[in-house]
């Protein structure tokens, strides 16, 4: 049984609201005292009103590698303007395969390539108010922005390999898209759901009843990818479409970090700080028991 690493307690200078109030104080000389003028606070906007996107982010080499073979990559767009352009965001993980600088130069590529696509496609037509039939569906824009990281990879790093899992959050729809073995979780107050499945040579076996799920953490082959980009010359993409609620989270992830923290563990981490810490103690999280393996997490809050 793996013992947990203590958890860094909150900074009770971090919560709002919780410190007493001042003493009135009071200026001039005895003869001439004057209470200073009271403010009277504005009352608290509706939560609704300027809510938006929040994210963190956080990458590491680990305590093994010497290099970093993840990437990741977090486009958000917010505004207050009468067009009433709906909240936009881009978040991605992708985690490098091959030689020691043909993995990095793999994720590198398929971030740089797919998030360039999907920009074009998906949020400049937004922006630009194109008209909602001339717009490609997302679910197509999604599997024809891998399709070209692909295509592109195959080309420019024909030794390399990469996963690459990526979520578009419009409104309050997630439309998701993953290869490989990085992760994708939705987490709330109840529970958190994993939303990715693993293209990988146990996970198979597991859903074929040929090994048991208590078998795979050692398992010799459990790296093993039967589906990445970069792998072979077609692609299969998954491609779903969840909505998802207030007050909840999208947390994106490479094996480096799912592999040493346990889903419970990235669920009551992720709830209890900001998603910058968050990411952040996850990370360190990992590196604790052994970091043998690249970390790279992002953290979005739905509003």
């Amino acid at each position: 049984m793996t013992d947990t690493a203590p958890l860094p307690q909150r900074d009770p200078q971090l919560d709002i609201g919780t410190a007493p109030m001042r003493p009135t104080e009071r200026i001039g000389s005895d003869e001439h005292t004057h209470e200073l003028t009271k403010v009277v606070p504005r009352p608290p906007v509706a939560p609704h009103t300027n809510a938006h996107l929040a994210y963190g982010q956080s990458s590491d080499v680990g305590m093994i590698r010497s290099n970093n073979q993840d990437s990741n990559y977090v486009f958000v767009s917010a505004s207050r303007s009468g067009d009433a352009f709906p909240q936009f965001g881009i978040f991605m993980v992708a985690d490098g395969m091959g030689g020691h600088s043909d993995g990095e130069l793999a994720s590198a590529t398929v971030v740089r390539v797919s998030a360039s696509n999907l920009l074009q496609k998906v949020y400049l037509p937004i922006i630009n108010k194109t008209d909602i039939s001339d717009r490609v569906p997302m679910s197509e824009a999604l599997d024809e922005a891998f399709q070209a990281a692909h295509r592109v990879l195959i080309e420019d790093v024909p030794t390399g390999g990469t996963t690459l899992t990526a979520a578009v959050l419009m409104g309050n729809l997630a439309h998701v898209a993953h290869v490989g073995d990085s992760r994708i979780y939705l987490v709330n107050e109840e529970k958190i759901e994993k939303l990715s499945r693993d293209h990988s040579y146990v996970q198979r076996l597991i859903e074929l009843n040929e090994l048991d799920p208590s078998q795979a953490e050692n398992h010799p082959q459990k790296s093993v990818l039967y589906r990445a980009l970069g792998l072979s010359e077609q692609l299969d993409v998954d491609v779903m479409t969840r909505r998802v609620s207030s007050g909840s989270y999208l947390l994106i992830c490479s094996d480096g970090l799912w592999g040493l923290v346990s889903d419970e563990e990235l669920r009551s981490i992720t709830l209890r700080y900001p998603p910058q810490q968050a990411c952040d103690t996850l990370v360190s999280l990992a590196n604790q028991r052994g970091g043998t393996d690249n970390i790279t997490v992002v953290i979005v809050y739905i509003p």
